[in-house]
């Protein structure tokens, strides 16, 4: 009789294990970098300060070759609908572009913010059904390019 797994394997079901998240996440880098000629995701992040130093927000991302992807997004409470979430996308956005990237993409569940990255010309790719609460997580993208200067040539458009 032949078995998968040798006699001396064990299997273990548990909680956190930032051990096994760093080999995993270096192991899944590293063959990624390899498979691709991407090379490895570099972070970035976007704070946004009040005038005492106490945080208002920020956005945690990753670069990887020409994809960007923002992993987290959060105003504080009494700094929300002032404009906060749209200027630390923008300069994320801007960021991007300056590193080469040409699309950004972000995920959020349907309590959060989708029509908020709507807004911002993101367009959804992707639902899946199943969050708790009868909620969604909708996948956006967002083709990024750099704002023309004004010595610029024009840009071809489209024809049809």
């Amino acid at each position: 009789m032949t078995s998968d797994q040798p006699s001396s394997a064990t299997l273990r079901v548990g909680g956190r294990d930032d051990g096994l998240e760093r080999w995993l996440d270096d192991e899944l880098t590293a063959f990624n970098a390899r498979a691709t000629g991407a090379g490895e995701p570099a972070p970035l992040t976007v704070r946004a300060t009040d005038g005492t130093g106490r945080l208002i927000g920020g956005l945690t991302a990753w670069v990887w070759g020409r994809q960007c992807s923002i992993d987290m997004l959060w105003v504080r409470e009494d700094q929300r609908h002032a404009g906060w979430g749209r200027r630390l996308v923008r300069a994320a956005e801007e960021e991007s572009v300056r590193r080469g990237c040409t699309s950004i993409t972000v995920s959020s569940y349907t309590f959060q913010a989708p029509g908020f990255y709507r807004k911002l010309g993101f367009r959804e790719v992707g639902r899946i059904d199943g969050v708790p609460g009868g909620h969604a997580d909708v996948s956006f993208h967002k083709v990024i390019t750099p704002e023309p200067k004004p010595d610029d040539p024009p840009r071809a458009r489209p024809v049809g």
